[in-house]
């Protein structure tokens, strides 16, 4: 038989793994009969207008018919067509990280921005919760991360990493992103804020925001730093000061002169990220590590200015100032926008993901004499649902609290069904899982104790900073109950901890407001 110079081309695309069930499809071209004038071992010259060389050969190639025409019907085969690139050419895919290290790949135009694919993001994976979702460009060799801005957008951003990296996109949850918005004081300490133009004049945390965000008096921020020397593995602690014009140390102690001022970096020129894992990756003296680098530029070890602080407060007040400095009235714009974004009554609208059939489903109250009856109003409906399953989970723990049921014979607890349980991980884990998601206060998880057998841990954000509670197991009139003040307030179970905290403080410093969940896609 002949062989045929012009082989048949294959042309696979393959979302990620999510989409791998209906995410591929095959396009076949053409077979070109061999022509005499080409010698097999030369290559083809494919023209780049291919729909004329398709018309002209449609003749006298014989049609193949399609052995799985309902995989390209678009009526029947949704999933398929919603992988293909849409029809505009402005169109790219970019593949976006959940915290349980599975991906999945969304279709964003060429200036999509970091607020945009987030939403794109929270329709594709059905999140009920709308606000406080954030990219967060991760690089996992280097240790480092930071949270894009929601006006940045993610092409640009992506065209600057290296090819033969591993740095990705991770979409999490970021409640702290405009806090310093909400509680200034909190995040910039009066003694690391000064006037530039008037040194003996101090400046409170508020006047630092509303002078940053005019185009009149100039603050700064300043401090000691610990600083990694290049191409050494020893740290120097140095003062630094930063101002609209740049970043600058001094050579002389915590001295303002100009001749004693050594000019650092420039802040339209550069991204700050916060470093995991400082200590083990980079030798620093403390857990504080954050680092500064060319933002147009590849991350390369040696261009990162390394960069530690005594404690979390510092290093927050200095992030969250090469911000403020370097966007300015962006990103307060961006934080009006956060809070006027639309919101959607809750239970109001069916996720894209729901079929017809659960539509067509109504809220029924049988708890009148008359009969049942329909439930018109939804915030009625989720209250009933709400109701319910509290009275179902109450009457179930009460009779696991029985001493006369046997302990083998327990269910198993519904708090591992929970988003704020996070099983057995350890407590350093549990502090990074805070840390990203936002150090504001109320930001919580529970997880299991890994040094006492039975008990749980609260891990609770304050001020800055993780604090831990053990709730140990009590028992008091022949039932087992949870406790964290020695028995004064007992709880037949952690979901009822949680909710009883999240209205009441008890010896908590401040009540549970946001659960830490880990973001799955």
């Amino acid at each position: 038989m002949m062989e045929v110079a012009g082989p048949w081309t294959e042309v696979f695309e393959a979302s990620d793994r999510q989409e791998a069930s209906g995410g591929s499809t095959l396009t076949l071209a053409p077979l070109v009969g061999d022509s005499p004038s080409i010698r097999r071992s030369q290559p083809i010259l494919i023209a780049s207008n291919r729909s004329k060389g398709v018309e002209l050969l449609s003749s006298s190639v014989p049609t193949i018919p399609n052995p799985f025409p309902e995989l390209c019907t678009p009526s029947k085969s949704p999933v398929l067509i919603s992988s293909l690139p849409p029809q505009s050419t402005d169109k790219h895919l970019v593949k976006v990280f959940g915290e349980d290290n599975h991906s999945r790949s969304v279709w964003v135009s060429r200036g999509a921005t970091a607020r945009e694919v987030c939403q794109k993001l929270v329709q594709t994976a059905h999140c009920s919760d709308q606000e406080n979702w954030a990219l967060l460009e991760v690089h996992p060799a280097l240790g480092l991360e930071r949270c894009l801005e929601d006006h940045e957008v993610v092409l640009e951003v992506q065209a600057t990493w290296s090819l033969k990296g591993d740095t990705r996109l991770m979409f999490c949850k970021n409640y702290a992103k405009y806090e310093f918005f909400r509680k200034p004081m909190l995040f910039f300490p009066e003694n690391m804020i000064s006037d530039s133009a008037d040194v003996s004049k101090g400046m409170t945390s508020s006047e630092l925001i509303q002078n940053l965000l005019k185009s009149g008096t100039c603050p700064e921020i300043q401090g000691f730093l610990h600083v990694k020397e290049p191409s050494r593995k020893t740290w120097k602690k140095v003062y630094f000061f930063l101002r609209r014009s740049g970043l600058y140390s001094s050579t002389k102690g915590s001295s303002k002169e100009p001749r004693h001022l050594q000019y650092v970096a420039d802040l339209d020129d550069l991204n700050v990220y916060t470093a995991v894992n400082g200590r083990k990756l980079y030798g620093a003296p403390a857990d504080f590590t954050f680092c500064i680098k060319p933002s147009r530029n590849p991350i390369r070890v040696q261009d990162l200015k390394i960069l530690c602080a005594e404690n979390e407060q510092t290093r927050t007040c200095w992030t969250s100032a090469f911000r403020l400095f370097k966007y300015g009235k962006q990103l307060q714009c961006n934080y009006h926008l956060s809070k006027s974004a639309p919101r959607s009554p809750e239970g109001s609208n069916l996720a894209d993901g729901k079929s017809k059939s659960e539509d067509s489903l109504v809220a029924m109250d049988f708890s009148g004499k008359a009969g049942g009856r329909v439930i018109q109003n939804p915030t009625e409906a989720q209250s009933a649902e709400r109701e319910e399953g509290q009275a179902w989970r109450r009457r179930e723990a009460l009779r696991c609290s029985l001493p006369n049921l046997n302990s083998a014979a327990r269910p198993s607890s519904i708090h591992k069904t929970l988003p704020w349980f996070h099983g057995g991980v350890s407590r350093k884990e549990a502090q990074r899982l805070i840390e990203k998601q936002g150090l504001v206060d109320g930001m919580f998880l529970i997880r299991e104790s890994q040094q006492h057998s039975q008990c749980f841990v609260l891990s609770l954000c304050y001020q800055l900073k993780t604090k831990h509670y053990l709730v140990i197991p009590f028992e008091e009139g022949g039932r087992k109950y949870l406790t964290m003040d020695d028995g004064v307030t007992l709880f037949i179970d952690l979901l009822q901890l949680v909710e009883f905290h999240q209205i009441n403080k008890g010896i908590l410093p401040v009540c549970l407001k946001h659960p830490c969940v880990c973001v799955a896609l």
